[in-house]
Formats: structure tokens, sequence, C-alpha cells
């Protein structure tokens, strides 16, 4: 494989180039750097059949050559994390449709594979859970922020399959459920690395809401594994896949499973170990959260024999041990 990844100095991108680096195939990875950091792929620089451009995809000329360098695409590049995207609205919107329909129009030049990076957001607040690819979804209204992310990577989904069914272009879009692991940074209100900070200073773990809103944390090697595989399976063209974990945990239960894995500590009571912080605090007023959001990774099992392998409570360790002495910095 001819790989380019978009994004790639990101926390998944930046995994995925190492395990694509690993099997033998060859990388390149265009990233800004905005959200993502050098220092994430800078142990790869030099090693044979890496290269990378430190640019937007939003620079035709560049992403044109990379792309006639390549036959697979991992388009990760996005506005992430829930802080940024109620931050910036704009940016959020600009950039991940404008850049997702760059990258299509360059690999429609050159028939690359393209392998679209969208999310679990695109199901809103839909109640049915597990959450299955051909349901209906139900975002907020545009009047909040919030719900920008969503209705962008909506319009991505949308994009990249209309290439397919229209102009028989290679695609397939991978709907990531909460993927967690070395390199995430709390930086933009990524909750495990945050909390996992906040544990190893010996600080109150601040959930946000009542914390009884549940996720599915996949480690980055398990999601690895499946965007890999996917890209490799001639049957998953054309298809949207949801990729996670199906174990289910609340985030104040998080919070205290983080706590016993990092900081046992019977002496302290669970009032002064957690507080909790309103939505409009943390946020901004009238903020809307997902109550549950529970994939259904049915699809993906039938095609691959896919299934997770790392259980959060490794993960956890695996984030505390990736961050900087001193118990993670100011970032996180």
């Amino acid at each position: 494989m001819r790989a380019l990844i978009t994004g790639g100095a990101g926390f998944i991108g930046s995994h995925l180039a190492e395990t694509l680096l690993a099997e033998g195939h060859s990388v390149t990875i265009i990233d800004n750097l905005s959200t993502g950091h050098f220092a994430n792929i800078e142990h790869l620089v030099g090693r044979p059949g890496f290269h990378f451009a430190i640019d937007s995809i939003t620079n035709e000329i560049v992403l044109d050559r990379l792309a006639s360098e390549c036959d697979t695409i991992f388009h990760l590049a996005a506005a992430v994390g829930v802080e940024l995207i109620v931050r910036r609205p704009v940016y959020t919107i600009e950039t991940n449709v404008m850049g997702t329909e760059a990258v299509l129009r360059a690999a429609r030049r050159y028939r690359a594979y393209v392998l679209v990076a969208s999310t679990s957001e695109v199901y809103g607040k839909g109640s049915r859970v597990p959450f299955s690819e051909d349901d209906d979804v139900l975002i907020g209204p545009t009047s909040r922020n919030r719900w920008a992310y969503a209705a962008s990577k909506m319009v991505d989904e949308f994009l990249a399959l209309a290439y397919y069914h229209e102009l028989g272009m290679p695609v397939t879009v991978l709907r990531y459920f909460n993927t967690v692991g070395p390199r995430q940074t709390g930086q933009y209100g990524m909750v495990v690395p945050r909390l996992v900070g906040q544990a190893l200073r010996g600080e109150p773990l601040t959930v946000f809401g009542n914390g009884q809103q549940s996720r599915c944390f996949s480690d980055v090697q398990d999601v690895v594994r499946a965007t890999i595989l996917l890209a490799q399976h001639p049957q998953a063209v054309g298809q949207v896949f949801n990729i996670g974990t199906t174990r289910e945990i609340t985030i104040a239960g998080l919070a205290e499973l983080i706590l016993s894995v990092l900081a046992p500590d019977a002496a302290r009571t669970d009032h002064e170990r957690i507080r909790y912080v309103p939505y409009a605090e943390a946020y901004a007023p009238g903020f809307e959260d997902m109550q549950r959001r529970v994939p259904d990774t049915s699809k993906i099992q039938r095609l691959l024999d896919w299934s997770p392998r790392v259980p959060l409570e490794e993960t956890i360790r695996r984030v505390a041990a990736a961050l900087p002495t001193g118990s993670a910095g100011a970032a996180y």
C-alpha cells in the first residue's frame, strides 16, 4: 500500500502511520499541526518509506502531488474535540466540509481509494441504542454550535458516498466511537486524558453534567487494526462501518475506574475525589449532550471477524504511562 494520511500527526493518524510502516507499507503524512503535533511522528522521520508535508489539505498544489503518489488515502484531518467545536464553529465547518471536498477531488484525479474518518456524533440525539449504520439520525437545532460538528461530518459522509455512487470512486466511511490511547490530549475536551492527568496530579476529577451520560471507549490499537483491515477488504468499498467497543460506561463510572486503576485511596470520600461541573460552566449555556452512545458493531464483525481486544483498564494505564513527567502538564 502507498498510503497518504491526512491529519497524520494527530492522535489516531500517528498510530495508523506507525502500524502501516511496521507492516511494510509506504506512508506519507500531511498535517498543518493545528491540532496535531510533530512530536507524534518525529520518531518516524528517516524511516524507509516515510514522508511528511507540513501543510493544509486545502493547499491544492501540495495535496495534488501527494495524491498522485498514493493509492490509498486515509482522510483523518478534521476539527476535533467538543471544546474546540463549541468555541470555533466556523473553523469546524470549513475544515471538515471543505477539507473533505478537497481530498475527494484530488483522489478522483488519480483513482485513489479514500477511507473517510467520520464519528459517532452523526447519530446526534438518537435514543435507539445500539446505533446501527442505517439508523435515522436526529440532531439539535442550528442555533446550538454543539451540532455543527455532527452536521459537517454528515455532509462529509454524503459527499464521499456521492462520489462512490455517481462517479464510481472507491470510498469507505469509518464511524469512530470515542477512541482513546497514548498521544491523545485533553486540550480540546477529550475526557480520558483529562481525567487521567487529574488523577495523576492528585486533583479532583471533574465530571461534566450529572455524570450519567455513557460512552464506549475503544483503544486506538483496536481502531487502527480495524481501519487497516477495512482498507484491504474489497467488500468494504461503498460502505459505512461503526468502529468501537460495546462496553458501555458512564462518565462518573469512568472517573471511578480511573481512580481505582491509578490512584486508589480509601481515605478520600467520593465527594473529594470527583467534582461535578454543570455543562453551562464547562462549555456554554444551553449545551446539549448525548445521553448514550453505543455502537452496533455486527456489520464489521461479519465482514472482518473483528472485535476489540484491549480492555479499558489497560488503555487507562497506557494513557497514564505516556503522559509527560509531572502528571501531564498544563495541556491536560
